[in-house]
């Protein structure tokens, strides 16, 4: 199997050796001993403070997709309104996922490369669709953006929306998230993205609201938020835990509130400037719009003229790089540096944009 000195996928990223140490442990059965929940209630108090929450975090075996469809159908019910505020690959897909489960869904979309901006149109909708939930996503990986949400939480709160759900998975630990500040009834984390753990958790906060209409559905499945209300303090899970990946979490969640949640932010805005400069005086253009947030976690760049992506990145592979493509209506158009988590690293962004620079001379 083939393996690149130069990581730079946007997820699952790099894992550092104290997080793999503790993923590496042995420790004991994780659904009947005491530690486990001590080690569990651990990892949520410090996942609170990544998220700005005081809500209740529910810690879950599985990539971060089991915690978006565990959302959805732990809140939904067949005919329920759902207004899904998109911007890209995600934010569309989301909506995609709510209708899947019955939800009755109206879409107000921007284009891939745009940003949230204007609220009027949402503002429109929320009068005359009477969401129970809006959705949204934070960083939208695919095309290198970042949306604004606390107007759109603000707006949520003052026209009583029921519910507010937040795909936060690529920005958790790089860019600052405030789910109570913003009204997140739903605020959805992964552990492989700025986290730097392995690809096996997935993590939400829960407010009191949204437990409300949680035990009102009543969904039951593997990915169910109901049964995890009481897990901890019953010390009863509803399937064997991960003990491995949780503690493998509380080390990532550990490692970023060691540096400093605001020193993360300046490093990840620093890598991402130094990216964006780099790849213009490559002449490589960015993905996202004029006017438009460039993620500080991700960038969306266009594929050089005169270049098809198989052969982008098989000369960029061939320079030890290896880099992300895109999903949807940009496949082929887009390729994306992670600049996430352990990644989030200027010397490995040199060495990125030095094999990027090789690459392109070889055309």
């Amino acid at each position: 199997m083939e393996t690149y000195p130069i990581p730079m996928v946007p997820g699952p990223t790099v894992v550092p050796q104290q997080v793999l140490a503790a993923y590496l442990t042995n420790y004991g059965s994780a659904d009947i001993e005491p530690e486990f929940v001590q080690l569990y209630e651990q990892t949520g108090e410090l996942l609170q403070r990544l998220l700005g929450t005081r809500n209740q975090i529910v810690i879950k075996s599985g990539e971060g997709m089991i915690a978006l469809w565990g959302g959805l159908k732990s809140c939904l019910k067949p005919g329920d309104r759902v207004l899904a505020v998109a911007t890209g690959v995600f934010g569309y897909g989301i909506a995609d996922m709510a209708a899947q489960i019955g939800a009755n869904v109206r879409t107000v979309g921007l284009a891939y490369d745009e940003t949230l901006s204007d609220l009027g149109p949402i503002a429109n909708a929320i009068t005359e669709f009477q969401p129970k939930m809006i959705t949204a996503v934070h960083c939208e990986t695919p095309s290198g953006t970042l949306n604004p949400l606390a107007q759109l939480g603000q707006l949520k709160a003052d026209r009583g929306v029921p519910l507010f759900y937040v795909d936060a998975v690529a920005s958790i630990g790089g860019a600052l998230v405030l789910s109570d500040a913003w009204h997140i009834d739903l605020t959805l984390g992964g552990a492989q993205k700025c986290l730097s753990a392995p690809p096996d958790m997935s993590f939400l906060a829960v407010s009191a609201a949204a437990w409300d209409v949680i035990g009102d559905v009543g969904y039951v499945g593997y990915d169910a938020l109901l049964p995890f209300r009481t897990a901890a303090a019953d010390a009863y899970f509803p399937y064997t835990p991960c003990w491995h990946g949780v503690a493998a979490l509380r080390a990532a969640a550990q490692l970023l509130l060691d540096e400093g949640l605001e020193h993360s932010f300046a490093r990840h805005e620093r890598v991402k400037q130094q990216c964006h400069n780099g790849l213009a005086k490559l002449g490589i253009d960015l993905f996202p719009a004029s006017g438009a947030i460039a993620s500080p976690t991700v960038t969306a760049a266009k594929v050089p003229a005169g270049w098809t992506w198989p052969e982008w990145d098989r000369a960029l592979r061939s320079r030890g790089l290896v880099t992300g493509g895109a999903y949807g209506p940009i496949a082929g158009q887009v390729f994306r540096y992670g600049h996430m988590g352990a990644q989030a690293d200027p010397e490995l962004m040199e060495r990125a944009l030095a094999a990027t620079a090789a690459a392109l001379a070889d055309k």
